[in-house]
């Protein structure tokens, strides 16, 4: 069924009567050519572009709670391509790109919304570093514009300018940055995925991986054995365990980052703003919610929730940036398992084990990153290659130290944050 202006408004006069279910809900089969372990925003992408992009017709999708479930959903919807380092810039700005055209590509509205994005600078040590962040961008072809404190004021009038322990010296606008609906893209993806026969099998949880003569051969669930030629593991904050039944010790860490959305409002801040100094940032949702958060809660962790302290510290911030934020009353708030990498940059890799795949390390950019996460994975499940904007996220980066992309000099390291 392909979506429409007309098939809205027919299914509107005729009770909604009419559509069909966006994807199938098939029982396991007994073998696949490819085996996905995560129905989240990076699986699901990396089987819809195995089977656009390579013509894979086998491939499955095991999720162990439902699709879109974990982090793809709990997270503040940002879009960029504001990254400064050599490999790490190449790959957002050829995620964007994807973003730019994924409505027209899934034939579904993921609420890409090209606001414009500003990060605030406080010092004049900020001022330079973000001069160099913007011209990075721009040799890259991203777009990045310098503001004084009057043109922020100008775009920005609801800040605290008059504050003297972070004063605000400017920023550096991202017009192309953005939002999206986070689970308006995990639905995309898996119904453009179904469309191409990729089987998404929920409640389906992988409790080992097989391997006979050092190459993977198929894996273990609670619905029974699947046999593949080939396994990724796309689990976000969950990798270290899902690496541990192969034999394997990834270096990340797994942590909590909360985030929170207030009561509906008015339209009052139509960009993505981000506090230099106090890791904050918001934007509001097109229900009127202020989405927000900032720091890791500063310890290691499974749990889908936060604690208290970090709360107090996310609220400090936003009071300190923009005091109006007081009035709004706190609706709900939620915690992603994050997975750190010691860097601050993401692995997409073959493992050592043959035929198995990694796909983990995403830290804060995580959403952003889901178009070009699947694109470049299922090219290198298909080639047996890494993809050109990916060639630097080698896991062996940790073992011999030549290509670390210390992006923000933070990673894993709780006294960082």
């Amino acid at each position: 069924m392909r979506y429409s202006g007309w098939k809205v408004f027919a299914e509107g006069l005729r009770g909604n009567t009419g559509w069909g279910r966006a994807w199938r809900d098939p029982a396991p089969k007994a073998a696949y050519d490819a085996v996905i372990i995560g129905g989240g925003g990076h699986g699901l992408s990396t089987a819809y572009y195995l089977a656009k992009n390579h013509g894979l017709g086998n491939i499955a999708v095991l999720e162990k709670g439902y699709l879109g479930g974990g982090n793809v959903g709990r997270n503040t919807t940002i879009v960029r391509a504001n990254y400064f380092l050599p490999g790490n810039s190449e790959f957002y700005s050829h995620s964007l790109k994807l973003w730019e055209g994924l409505e027209k590509e899934l034939n579904y509205n993921v609420m890409h919304s090209q606001r414009g994005l500003i990060n605030l600078f406080h010092s004049d040590g900020q001022r330079d570093a973000f001069v160099r962040r913007g011209n990075a961008m721009l040799a890259q072809g991203d777009d990045a514009i310098l503001l004084d404190r009057d043109g922020v004021r100008e775009r920005l009038p609801y800040l605290d300018f008059e504050q003297t322990r972070f004063p605000i010296y400017g920023g550096l606008l991202h017009k192309r940055g953005g939002t999206a609906r986070h689970d308006a893209v995990a639905w995309g993806y898996a119904r453009g995925a179904d469309r191409l026969g990729v089987d998404l099998i929920q409640n389906c949880e992988v409790t080992g991986i097989d391997i006979a003569n050092g190459k993977v051969t198929g894996v273990q669930t609670t619905r029974g054995a699947i046999r593949a030629k080939k396994v990724a593991m796309v689990v976000a904050g969950r990798s270290g365990q899902v690496a541990a039944m192969a034999g394997l010790r990834l270096p990340i860490e797994s942590h909590v980052l909360q985030a929170f959305v207030t009561e509906g409002l008015k339209p009052v801040i139509d960009h993505v703003v981000s506090f230099g100094m106090g890791h904050f940032y918001i934007s509001q949702s097109d229900k009127g919610g202020l989405v927000f958060g900032g720091d890791l809660d500063f310890y290691a962790s499974y749990a889908a929730r936060g604690n208290l302290p970090m709360v107090e510290h996310v609220m400090e911030a936003g009071m300190t940036l923009m005091p109006m934020i007081g009035r709004a009353r706190v609706l709900r708030s939620w915690g992603g398992i994050m997975d750190m990498s010691p860097d601050g940059s993401p692995i997409i890799d073959k493992a050592p084990v043959e035929g198995l795949f990694v796909n983990t390390g995403w830290n804060y950019g995580g959403f952003k990153a889901v178009p070009a996460s699947g694109w470049c994975l299922a090219h290198l499940m298909a080639t047996g290659a890494p993809h050109p904007v990916a060639a630097r996220y080698r896991l062996d980066r940790f073992l011999t130290g030549r290509g670390i992309m210390d992006e923000e000099g933070t990673g894993s390291q709780h006294n960082l944050h």
